[in-house]
């Protein structure tokens, strides 16, 4: 493992006599010198010198979140705390892992609060002990475990929770109630398509897009995994 400092650089790519690379990708399809990292307060950047290829910055914690860096871009800043970074290679891709520091977050107390007026609403008051959350998470939870199998089924996720007390007689007809009460009420999604439709696509539609606008805010994460059964008794 390399460390950096704040401030500091490293280079890394396939490399050759004469051209020394700090972090060494030996594939002939990655560049002698493919790009630099730059370790930042807070984050951390990364340099394409590749005038071809885009680079990948993969979030392994974040339910596909990624970010793309284009061709010669200078210094993107990357916001993980752990990263994957994937280079085209003759091979497909070539991969190595990034740590970034944990990032600071503002003291809530420093906030201090306005002596009157309205009281800020929450924009997407989620209940973590509804059912509608549960059949969320368990809609999220093939992203969440970085597994390619699209989103589960109302039939599936009615399976998924039904080991859970109280959840035995769910249906995939309840899966469904609760996802259109997820989108019309309590995360406000915009209507397109058939997604109003109450068809079969209509419903899988709308699966996949609350489960990807609840991932890009942050709304379920890995820690609501623990929510769920374990699996294999389902």
């Amino acid at each position: 493992m390399i460390s950096l400092a704040a401030g500091q650089s490293i280079t890394f790519g396939r490399g050759a006599p004469g051209v020394p690379v700090g972090v060494r990708l030996a594939d002939p399809g990655v560049s002698r010198v493919a790009g630099e990292i730059t370790a930042a307060a807070g984050h951390w950047e990364l340099t394409n010198l590749s005038p071809v290829a885009t680079y990948v910055v993969e979030n392994p914690e974040g339910g596909g979140e990624h970010i793309r860096v284009q061709p010669l871009r200078l210094c993107a800043p990357v916001p993980f705390e752990l990263s994957r970074v994937l280079v085209p290679a003759g091979t497909g891709t070539v991969a190595f892992q990034v740590f970034a520091p944990e990032p600071p977050f503002l003291d809530r107390t420093c906030l201090g609060g306005a002596a009157s007026g309205d009281r800020t609403l929450r924009a997407f008051p989620l209940d973590e002990t509804a059912k509608y959350f549960l059949v969320l998470v368990a809609m999220s939870e093939p992203r969440l475990r970085g597994v390619s199998i699209g989103i589960p089924t109302a039939e599936r996720v009615a399976a998924r929770l039904r080991p859970i007390p109280g959840y035995r007689d769910l249906t995939a007809r309840a899966v469904d109630f609760h996802v259109d009460y997820l989108a019309r009420t309590k995360l406000r999604l915009r209507r397109r398509g058939h997604e109003d439709d109450g068809t079969p696509q209509g419903f899988a539609e709308r699966r996949e897009a609350l489960v990807t606008f609840a991932l890009r805010f942050g709304l379920v994460t890995e820690d609501h995994l623990g929510l769920l059964p374990p699996r294999g008794r389902c």
